[in-house]
């Protein structure tokens, strides 16, 4: 979560041990009305946009300004949101094997989750779209999730990623 929202593997570790930090300094304080996880996650995603505000002045460089170093100007150091080129291969590849299973899904269904998914709409954004109710959008989502579970496609491609990962 820490690496999506930075944008960048350093400050994704530096939020994480940020977050584990502050989980532990805080865990007296876990009260248990959401799951762990949840809080862990919030914890997290708190600490990765505290570390971008840290750093979102250092990270422009104004291209009229004279550099303040001596560096030469190729040797600066630019950001850029682009994905590298091996996140790209990665999102292609997912694509490829989600999208079919994605138009197997009962077309209520599958219209969900391409607007969830695909899409990037929130729930209640999904839910005006629809012109249904939140809970309608949830149980939508739930049932595509059963059914994306049940597709042999996904079962063999999700089988071998956890092979891989041990």
């Amino acid at each position: 979560m820490t690496r999506r929202i930075t944008r960048n593997r350093e400050d994704a570790e530096d939020a994480a041990q940020e977050c584990f930090l502050n989980a532990f300094v805080h865990l007296k304080n876990f009260d248990g009305r959401s799951k762990f996880a949840t809080w862990l996650t919030r914890i997290a995603i708190n600490a990765a946009l505290v570390k971008l505000r840290k750093n979102r002045g250092a990270r422009e460089v104004h291209i009229d300004e004279p550099s303040p170093s001596f560096e030469p100007a190729t040797q600066r150091e630019f950001w850029c949101d682009a994905p590298d080129p091996e996140e790209t291969c990665s999102l292609r590849e997912r694509k490829r094997i989600v999208q079919p299973a994605i138009s197997g899904l009962r077309p209520r269904t599958r219209n969900v989750v391409e607007l969830i998914h695909l899409e990037e709409h929130s729930i209640r954004e999904t839910a005006q779209i629809l012109a249904i109710s939140i809970g309608a959008v949830k149980t939508r989502m739930f049932q595509a999730k059963i059914a994306l579970l049940r597709m042999p496609l996904l079962q063999s491609v999700g089988s071998s990623n956890r092979a891989s990962a041990t």
